[in-house]
């Protein structure tokens, strides 16, 4: 009740009494003070409206009530009715404009009704800075209500990512020792059935290790945390590699791919790996939802300065209310509902981010369910560069002394076994200290180094390789791929940074 109370601050006892009553009958509650210090704590309290006389100004005082009004908060502007004397009104004036902002002022002596209502008009507009005030403080609520959601979704973001770093280490672990045993079984193999068999295995090794790849990158782009390594890039060495790379896939489907390119290399400013990677998802997309059989069919021209890329092929299609959302992180439609197709619905989205980092664009088109699907990829072209190297002819590598650091021991062993076939003298251990043992008491041109070891972790040995005056060269075979892990790894001594599970032609490059 404090807030809708009149406070007044009358020249004498029997004025404060007499307006009192008269407000009382109007049905607003009062409260009179009789000096300006009481008035001052009375605003402080809760007040609807002040009334006081010209006489009051002057009093002894009156600056406590000003500062006290001063520091009103933003939305409160305490209205004032003020009773001034006929003929003293411009002085008076100007005093009120300079020391209040809302006044309303009425000559004195004034009629009973004039005061009352001025007195109620004064009360309703506080009423209505109540209202104000109430959706002020509602606002505050939603606005830290917002920011405690921002930061429970920045922790849970953090520990997302977390989580799915973790979650590519232990899965990446099984899957080094499962690609290497299924590369070893390919070398030994003849019986037709066993072969394919092994031929299953290393698909779907390939397929796990592309899904793990995929759930990273959704998170790293979101964030903003992938840079592109850009260079000079001809487009049909980037058409050509992300052929190969799913050419088990179109083969396992009987797919027929027809590659049609224009006159001549096509140039375009970007990140190589990345652009293998786009055009490979669109062809993995076209590859899964073409029936067995299908036709696939990719063409390459330049248009207006650009670079378009057309993937056409004749699946399934798109359903026109999906075609939109096409794009959009694990949109899948009913078509793959029985998981027959596999996939998370995230390759697409990473297309069309990476293709936008590049500068380009990428559409969808499609004329409906049984119509097939056509994607185009535009990327703006750049001249060719002055001088171009050919592609370097395929270094044989001689036999190297290496030590394989891995506490998995599948995963030591397997490679171990296959590094042999290649011709190379191996030996593996399991722990972080007999690696500083094996290292400074052999000497090894290769150190393939897992990161995840138990109590000693592979950074810390690589520092202590290092610092031991050891030159051979540390790989870094881990599951943890993000960029913070490479940077850690170049800083601890790592000359390269390798993924599990590596395939072999990557792991043969490393050894160099």
């Amino acid at each position: 009740m404090n807030e809708q109370r009149v406070l007044v601050f009358p020249p004498g006892r029997r004025d404060g009494e007499v307006t009192r009553e008269l407000l009382e009958r109007g049905g607003l509650a009062c409260y009179v003070c009789h000096d300006a210090s009481a008035l001052a704590t009375q605003i402080d309290a809760g007040g609807g409206a002040i009334v006081l006389t010209d006489a009051a100004l002057v009093t002894p005082g009156m600056d406590e009530v000003l500062a006290v009004l001063a520091r009103q908060p933003p939305w409160s502007d305490l209205p004032v009715v003020l009773l001034i004397q006929a003929g003293t009104q411009s002085v008076v004036a100007a005093r009120v404009a300079h020391s209040l902002t809302n006044v309303t002022i009425l000559d004195r002596p004034t009629s009973a009704r004039t005061l009352l209502s001025a007195v109620q008009t004064a009360i309703r507009g506080r009423l209505r800075q109540y209202q104000i005030r109430e959706q002020l403080e509602a606002l505050r609520a939603v606005e830290e209500e917002l920011r405690m959601r921002e930061r429970q979704l920045h922790t849970a973001d953090r520990r997302k990512d977390e989580f799915l770093a973790m979650l590519a280490h232990e899965l990446r672990n099984p899957l080094a020792p499962i690609r290497n045993a299924s590369e070893l079984l390919a070398r030994t193999a003849t019986e037709p059935r066993v072969k394919s068999a092994i031929n299953v295995v290393k698909r779907q090794v390939t397929h796990l290790a592309r899904l793990v790849d995929d759930l990273l990158d959704v998170s790293r782009i979101t964030q903003g945390r992938i840079e592109l390594q850009r260079a000079a890039v001809e487009l049909s060495s980037v058409i050509a590699e992300a052929m190969e790379s799913v050419e088990p896939l179109v083969r396992e489907k009987r797919h027929r791919v027809l590659l049609a390119a224009g006159n001549g290399p096509l140039y375009v400013s970007g990140d190589s790996a990345r652009l293998v990677q786009c055009i490979a998802n669109v062809l993995i997309n076209s590859a899964k939802y073409t029936d067995p059989g299908g036709e696939i069919r990719i063409d390459v021209c330049e248009l207006h300065a650009t670079a378009v890329v057309t993937i056409t092929d004749n699946g399934i299609g798109i359903p026109e209310d999906l075609l939109p959302q096409i794009f959009e992180p694990f949109v899948q439609s009913h078509r793959s509902l029985d998981r027959a197709q596999g996939g998370l619905g995230i390759g697409l989205s990473i297309v069309r981010r990476l293709i936008e980092m590049h500068g380009g664009k990428v559409s969808a088109f499609s004329r409906g369910i049984g119509q097939g699907t056509r994607f185009e990829i535009r990327l703006p072209l750049i001249e060719p560069p002055h001088s171009c190297e050919g592609v370097p002819a395929t270094r044989s590598i001689p036999p190297r002394r290496i030590l394989i650091v891995d506490d998995n021991a599948d995963a030591a062993e397997s490679l171990a076994l296959l590094l042999r076939l290649e011709g190379h003298g191996v030996e593996a251990v399991y722990s972080g200290s007999l690696a500083l043992e094996r290292a400074t008491n052999s000497q090894h041109d290769v150190i393939l180094l897992d990161i995840g070891l138990p109590g000693m972790d592979g950074y810390e040995v690589a520092r202590r390789i290092r610092a031991s005056g050891c030159t051979a060269r540390i790989v870094a075979l881990t599951g943890y791929g993000q960029s913070d892990d490479i940077e850690r790894g170049r800083d601890a001594g790592f000359d390269s940074h390798l993924v599990k599970p590596v395939d072999l032609r990557t792991l043969r490059e490393s050894l160099n």
